[in-house]
């Protein structure tokens, strides 16, 4: 039997480098994640989470908590309308003689727009009169008639029958006489309308009808659309939870003050009372209208354009806080509260009226209690902070020290 010899395997020198190669990556790799995992150890768990602590102190800007009032606000999107719009019509049918407005021009109630020719109403006019007149000498000679029958009747010349034949006469005619003036009344009327005038304050729009054609006061589009903006009015809604608040304030009496804001918000346009509540809410939406009026004396609203509303509630006092020391999280609104140790604390808090910068703290802190508001991103529980001075930018207060 042929006798069999083991040949022992080597490695090639240059599979050896390869292995020590990614042998020493391995090693490396690990050491920094070590390394990651013990500088990171105090960042671990927070308000969703479990407590973490860690030996290096993070750098924070503080603010004080302190006893305070701020603006209650409600805020909203509106839609600025006329206080009044009126489409002028011709209230008689003719020829439209002149138009004696411009597009877009402002007027005052009582100037003349537009006119009818107005012959055919002056003819309509002078005919009533004409008629006026002739009763009115048959009515003189009827009571000449009854003064005669009546002296008569005394001496007994004239049988009773004549007498009070005479006497119906003159109420007949004194009858006709109320009707021949209603008609010359009427007349006048209808040869004033003739001359077309503005019904109400406001801006004219664009006319709708030419000199020259004849018009009707059937017709549905009329001359012009006038449109009243000094006031002017806004409408917006707001949800119905804020019902009970809104209806205290206007109780409160001195009426509630109303900012029209621009699109963007960050400029007013305008500033009016609340003039109305609406008396339903509507159910689809579950919000209530209101309606502000402004005085719009520099015409900076515009009827159908969109606005910003700000509405002010009144005041609301209690602890402030700078709006950016509150956070959000799993457990609702929290902030990092400051103890003398110097390690941030994770404290939850129920918020009330804020006016953009600052918010009222209703239950979680007391005056005098430092909050966090910038570094609150690498802050957990029980964290070990460093208080940074001098925070220009702190709008609650008195920066902490």
């Amino acid at each position: 039997m042929p006798e069999i010899h083991m040949v022992g395997s080597t490695m090639r020198p240059g599979a050896r480098r390869l292995s020590w190669i990614l042998g020493t990556a391995i090693v490396l790799a690990g050491l920094a994640v070590g390394v990651w995992l013990y500088k990171g150890n105090g960042n671990a768990g927070g308000p969703s989470g479990f407590p973490g602590r860690g030996g290096m102190s993070t750098p924070v800007r503080v603010a004080l908590a302190q006893d305070g009032a701020v603006a209650r606000l409600l805020d909203a999107i509106g839609t600025v309308t006329s206080s009044g719009t009126v489409t002028v019509r011709p209230r008689v049918d003719g020829l439209l003689e002149s138009v004696d407005f411009q597009d877009g021009q402002t007027v005052r109630a009582g100037d003349v727009l537009a006119r009818i020719d107005p012959e055919p109403f002056r003819i309509q006019l002078d005919q009533a009169q004409g008629q006026q007149a002739q009763h009115a000498a048959q009515l003189a000679n009827a009571q000449r008639d009854l003064e005669r029958y009546e002296r008569l009747f005394k001496q007994d010349s004239v049988a009773r029958q004549q007498l009070d034949t005479a006497r119906a006469q003159v109420l007949e005619l004194q009858g006709q006489a109320r009707t021949d003036q209603a008609a010359v009344d009427d007349a006048k009327r209808q040869l004033g309308y003739t001359r077309i005038l503005a019904p109400i304050d406001g801006r004219l729009g664009l006319r709708k009808v030419d000199a020259g054609n004849m018009v009707s006061a059937s017709d549905t589009d009329g001359l012009v659309v006038i449109t009243r903006s000094r006031p002017i009015d806004v409408v917006f809604a707001v949800p119905q939870v804020r019902l009970e608040e809104l209806m205290a304030g206007q109780a409160a009496g001195g009426g509630l003050v109303v900012e029209a804001r621009s699109r963007e918000g960050d400029r007013v346009l305008a500033r009016g009372v609340l003039a109305a509540i609406d008396n339903q809410i509507d159910v689809s939406t579950g919000t209530v209208s209101l309606k502000a009026r402004f005085a719009n004396e520099d015409d900076a609203l515009f009827p159908n354009q969109f606005v910003n509303v700000r509405l002010y509630l009144g005041q609301q006092h209690g602890i402030l806080v700078p709006v950016r020391a509150v956070q959000r999280g799993s457990i609702g609104a929290f902030v990092y509260r400051i103890d003398a140790q110097q390690r941030a604390h994770v404290v939850p808090v129920r918020t009330g009226a804020s006016d953009g910068e600052r918010v009222i703290i209703e239950d979680g802190l007391q005056a005098g209690d430092q909050v966090v508001v910038d570094g609150t991103d690498r802050l957990r529980e029980d964290s070990p902070v460093e208080i940074v001075t001098g925070d220009p930018q702190a709008p609650a207060g008195v920066p902490a020290r």
